[in-house]
């Protein structure tokens, strides 16, 4: 079995046992499926990965103060001014985030929704049929939710532009764009196969396992290794296996490269 048939084999494997959405949680993922209405779930994903680091049972703590204290999304966003919505997170604070950072934000938010009408249309404003990746849309989209002092700071929004491999963005659009059992998806007019991968150290240290990248450093020019490799594998839907792989190191008795040395024995 040649190298790309064999982890074919095993990242489906891993896909049909694991996609499913008794395993989200704990997953800031989980936040989403609770707003059918997508210009509340577009909001409620931005704010879930935006804090989407440290330890879990700390973001969803976090996710949920802010949802709590915002009530539906698009309504606060859209009715309230900067001052209203820097009151309501006072005294906020996940890590090293502050309650001034998520209103700057949700200002940002609330910039792109009145002037584009929702997040997905601000994202589309700045994307071209013919990019290789989502990537200049999403350094547009970002100069966007940060333009005029609007967005946020304390690197919730980083600048892909700047080389950052951008996991929690890449993982915003993950969530917004593909549509299956765990993602909720409601972005349909971007392509899921000009998606990249999310790329953070733990799918790095699985992606070198894998031989997808031989770069030390879990940066942009990494994401694009890991995300070609996927894409010979799966053209339209290189992200498919991400939240599968994971899974990996949650879930202890899943080990891919022990799964892919068992197939080459």
């Amino acid at each position: 079995m040649t190298n790309l048939a064999l982890h074919t084999a095993v990242l489906e494997e891993l896909y049909e046992l694991y996609n499913r959405r008794h395993f989200v949680h704990p997953d800031p993922l989980e936040f989403l499926y609770d707003y059918n209405d997508i210009r509340d779930r577009e909001i409620v994903g931005l704010i879930a990965s935006a804090l989407a680091y440290g330890r879990v049972a700390q973001i969803l703590r976090s996710i949920r103060d802010v949802l709590d204290r915002i009530g539906p999304p698009v309504a606060f966003v859209t009715g309230r001014t900067s001052a209203q919505i820097r009151r309501a997170l006072a005294g906020f604070k996940h890590r090293w985030t502050t309650g001034e950072d998520v209103a700057r934000l949700l200002a940002g938010a609330r910039h792109a929704t009145e002037e584009y009408g929702s997040l997905e249309a601000c994202f589309l404003a700045g994307f071209g049929d013919d990019d290789e990746t989502v990537l200049p849309a999403l350094s547009r989209f970002v100069g966007e939710l940060t333009s005029a002092g609007r967005g946020s700071t304390n690197g919730l929004l980083p600048d892909p532009a700047r080389g950052s491999a951008c996991k929690r963005l890449h993982l915003f659009l993950r969530w917004m764009v593909r549509q299956d059992e765990v993602d909720p998806g409601g972005w349909c007019r971007v392509p899921p196969a000009k998606l990249v991968v999310p790329l953070d150290a733990h799918m790095h240290t699985i992606a070198r396992g894998l031989g997808f990248t031989q770069r030390r450093q879990p940066d942009l020019r990494a994401a694009f290794d890991v995300t070609a490799a996927f894409r010979q594998i799966n053209p339209k839907d290189p992200v498919k296996y991400d939240f599968a792989l994971t899974r990996v190191g949650i879930r202890t008795e899943m080990n891919v490269r022990g799964l892919v040395g068992s197939r080459v024995a």
